[in-house]
């Protein structure tokens, strides 16, 4: 069990074996790890096609993995990127530091069940292990420090019966209020009729519903008591009151696919995935010569920034750079944050449907802080002569720092802690501090927490930081919708289907994390990645394989609900 707070399926001991869970989500429950799995490849391009120029706007893993496909099928993809490949896949060093010291400013865990990301993953080689979360089996401790008061454990059963109150009401609300065991068996036997039947009625029900408003309407929440606690511990990942006013569909659709569970960290840094496929030489490519890359392609660097869009005559897709050049495109990808649309990159209004326009303007965007330290050695694993405990454990706790991890390669090797991880109002009081402001106040948090460890004098160099809304080229970390957004999210969404566009609104398609039902996962980024490359493919008059259709080929069969407008 890893979570904190455990949902209803890890409860069933006696349930006979299950599927693997993936994270296909209910809104559309298209196998994109099938997909990309199968010989027959993602589909083909007419030959007179080949060559043509295709803009990739934002080199991060959407963003490479739309343009790397497009390659393998002969296009040529131009990728604009304005800071550096990899996006919210973000790994820094520390200066003076050894290399193999990094910290993980955006994505840093990833679950099993993100099964089209590890097909990826696997692709380029890269090794993963598991991620220290709260109480997960390779944990060596955690500390969970509410209202001054610490506790110690490796498993829910160490701490005060209350957590274990906390966690059967959680279950219970999933079971009563969202059909959990249900809907969590349909999604591992990708029964898509039951997953619809299901997720249809739960979308109609709970589209207004907060997070918050979803635990108070359970019976087995009335405690506020229990409600606070969840909040502040959570489930999986640790405390998610920062999430309550959020709309409910966008939880169930994690605790559906435990996308908070089980997670595993990337060696050596999650940026090493789109740098990776950046520089891949794919065997099966089409048009281009053996040997080819995107990297190649493109002289060993991306193009710089994007700062206008435009259509022009014939529904070109016309990209104006920060370098001043100018080219027109037939299709083009726009996988960055979609407020870049709305303030960084002049835009023509016709660009987009307009209702599409308004979908953009309402998405809502999580904050999100981090802070990083190298230190000599994972000091945390020696032992309190008087308790016998780990001096130091992962820590979740209602003070500044709210989630503290620890994070090494070995005993006798430098190690790195991430600080403190928070998100919305929490992140946001970090925000006018310096890294090193935001050090001292974090170093007497955990102070207060551990009074007999010296974390300073471990420290061995500079901290790093990182604030999502303060990033120019982001401006948040990710999308999470309000009560409300579901018919926004469905407009975007679906955008990759523009046969359903006026002629005069196709060509320009959207992917990214934002766009994906499951923000905030870089499965999502994968999903809508592929969903453009197959509205491209089918742009240009290509098609899929009839053995291996593609999400557009079943998108009638599997289309998300349909809310009235009226």
């Amino acid at each position: 069990m890893t979570s904190m707070v455990p949902t209803a399926a890890h409860d069933e001991p006696s349930e006979p074996a299950l599927p693997p869970i993936t994270m296909v989500g209910p809104d559309f429950p298209f196998p994109y790890d099938d997909f990309l799995a199968h010989p027959a490849g993602l589909g083909q391009i007419p030959a007179t096609e080949h060559g043509t120029e295709i803009a990739v706007i934002g080199g991060g893993l959407s963003g490479i993995i739309a343009a790397y496909e497009l390659m393998k099928m002969g296009l040529k993809p131009v990728v604009y990127e304005a800071d550096k490949i990899g996006g919210r896949l973000r790994t820094v060093g520390f200066e003076g530091c050894d290399p193999s010291l990094t910290a993980e400013m955006g994505a840093m865990r990833f679950p099993p069940s993100s099964t089209a990301l590890q097909y990826y993953i696997d692709l380029v080689e890269l090794e993963t292990k598991p991620f220290p979360n709260p109480l997960a089996p390779d944990t060596p401790s955690t500390v969970v420090d509410l209202k001054g008061e610490s506790h110690y454990a490796h498993t829910i059963d160490d701490l005060p019966p209350v957590y274990r109150e906390v966690a059967d009401a959680w279950n219970a609300c999933l079971e009563e209020g969202a059909d959990f065991s249900d809907m969590n068996r349909a999604l591992r036997e990708r029964d898509v009729p039951r997953i619809r039947e299901i997720w249809a009625k739960l979308v109609e029900k709970l589209d207004n519903q907060t997070f918050y408003g979803f635990l108070c309407e359970s019976e087995a929440f009335k405690s506020f008591r229990h409600r606070e606690i969840f909040g502040q511990v959570g489930f999986g990942t640790g405390g998610w009151d920062t999430d309550f006013p959020n709309s409910i569909l966008e939880i169930l659709r994690v605790v559906y696919t435990e996308a908070d569970d089980h997670h595993r960290g990337i060696v050596g840094g999650s940026q090493q995935l789109p740098e990776r496929l950046w520089a891949r030489e794919p065997e099966k490519i089409v048009h281009w010569a053996p040997g080819t890359s995107l990297s190649s392609l493109h002289g060993g660097e991306p193009r710089p920034a994007v700062t206008r869009l435009h259509r022009t005559a014939g529904n070109g897709i016309t990209v104006t750079d920060a370098s001043g050049d100018i080219r027109t495109y037939k299709a083009a990808v726009f996988t960055a944050q979609s407020w870049m649309l709305l303030s960084k990159i002049a835009c023509d209004d016709s660009l987009f449907p307009i209702d599409h326009w308004t979908a953009m303007e309402r998405t809502h965007y999580m904050e999100s802080s981090k802070l990083f330290v190298p230190v000599d050695r994972p000091f945390w694993l020696d032992k309190d002569e008087e308790t016998g405990r780990d001096v130091m454990s992962m820590t979740l706790t209602d003070r500044m720092t709210r989630g503290t991890y620890l994070l090494d390669d070995g005993p006798d090797k430098p190690a790195v802690i991430c600080l403190s991880y928070t998100w919305c109002d929490d992140s946001l009081k970090w925000l006018p501090l310096s890294a090193n402001e935001r050090l001292e106040v974090m170093l007497k948090s955990l102070g207060e927490i551990y009074p007999k460890v010296d974390i300073r004098k471990h420290i061995i160099g500079n901290p790093v930081t990182v604030s999502w809304e303060n990033e120019p080229y982001f401006m948040g970390a990710f999308k999470a919708n309000l009560p409300g957004h579901y018919r926004y999210q469905r407009r975007l969404f679906t955008h990759f289907m523009q046969d359903l566009l006026p002629e005069d609104k196709r060509g320009l398609f959207l992917a990214g994390d934002d766009i994906s039902w499951t923000a905030g996962w870089a499965e999502g980024a994968v999903q809508t990645a592929l969903n453009a490359v197959w509205g491209i493919m089918h742009q240009f008059g290509g098609e899929t394989d009839p053995s291996n259709p593609g999400p557009g080929d079943r998108y009638d069969e599997l289309a998300p609900v349909e809310l009235p407008e009226d």
